[in-house]
């Protein structure tokens, strides 16, 4: 992310965010490059928040088309329905993201699953953001994130109906905070998705949040049935509850730590709540734009959400515990 200073019209453009966090914080994020890979209705605002603060480019990978439950949440998506043919969704939120700010380089690639695809691709970025994919899927992009000679920072967002969840995984990261008008160098070790998720449950301390437990138990479902991200109904709910039971007697958990409203609650709609989107979207944006600049206390490593009680809950959960 090291280059040339910011132009002029960069400049005036982005003046009042200079103010905020200073020229070389925006020059960082003008020169960053993030590669979204799923786009849910929480990646949908992200995406607008990251482009509208001024990043260099932000490459969208979605094959997927238009569907009823995208259009409840995604608000990217055109209402126009003939503007649906023959375009994926990624294509669809790039025409529109290009709207908000025409200095950010925004483009959509037809790329499939980008699992297999190898470091070389993935070196590209500063960024990778990662929705609606499989387990596996998620731990596959991490691992090669991870592995790069360069730290590529990753993210992961989930949201499902009135509840969600965000994972950051900035590898071995420096930073600067203030104190007292005096700058402090920090640094931070973060594991990896299945380094962290792979912390034994009853090694966690007594008020984790119950949400955790529960987003593990419907990817556990996800994966042992084959189901696609989010594919999950109400219909499933008696089958869910067994293998939470299954889970916290393995894990030596007390099966009220993860309530069966909760999980019900869960389940009960394959639709995103709006508002939920927008706290996930922006916490996001927050966050991202803290590993590009370098400035301020980064999230590490859970950021859950449940509109139930209107709290937001971090979570540091690292293989260290274990």
């Amino acid at each position: 992310m090291e280059g040339e200073e910011l132009t002029e019209q960069e400049t005036a453009l982005y003046d009042r965010q200079i103010r905020v966090w200073g020229a070389d914080a925006q020059r960082r994020l003008t020169r960053a490059a993030i590669l979204v890979y799923g786009i849910n209705g929480a990646v949908a605002e992200f995406c607008k928040n990251i482009v509208l603060a001024g990043v260099g480019s932000l490459t969208l990978v979605d094959d997927r088309g238009v569907t009823e439950e995208a259009l409840s949440a995604n608000f990217l998506i055109p209402p126009d329905e003939t503007l649906y043919e023959g375009k994926s969704l990624a294509e669809l939120c790039s025409d529109s993201l290009k709207d908000f700010n025409p200095m950010v380089r925004v483009s959509a690639e037809r790329a499939g699953d980008i699992s297999g695809f190898s470091g070389d691709f993935y070196s590209k970025f500063d960024v990778v953001v990662v929705s609606c994919c499989t387990l596996t899927t998620k731990k596959l992009i991490n691992d090669k994130c991870r592995r790069l000679s360069k730290r590529v920072a990753f993210y992961s967002a989930d949201c499902r109906y009135s509840s969600g969840e965000i994972f950051v995984d900035l590898h071995s990261y420096k930073y600067t905070k203030n104190k007292l008008d005096e700058a402090i160098e920090c640094e931070l070790q973060y594991p990896s998705f299945e380094e962290a998720t792979a912390v034994s449950w009853s090694k966690l301390p007594r008020k984790m949040s119950k949400l955790y437990f529960a987003m593990r138990v419907i990817e556990k479902f996800e994966e042992k049935e084959g189901r696609s991200p989010g594919g999950v109904s109400i219909t499933d709910l008696p089958a869910v509850l067994k293998l939470k039971n299954e889970l916290c007697e393995a894990q030596s958990l007390k099966e009220s730590q993860i309530p069966d409203a909760l999980l019900e609650r869960l389940v009960s709609s394959q639709i995103e709540f709006p508002p939920v989107c927008a706290i996930l979207g922006g916490v996001l944006g927050q966050e991202v734009i803290k590993a590009i600049s370098g400035k301020g206390d980064p999230l590490k490593n859970f950021f859950l959400f449940d509109a139930f009680d209107g709290k937001g809950v971090i979570e540091d959960i690292s293989s260290r515990d274990a």
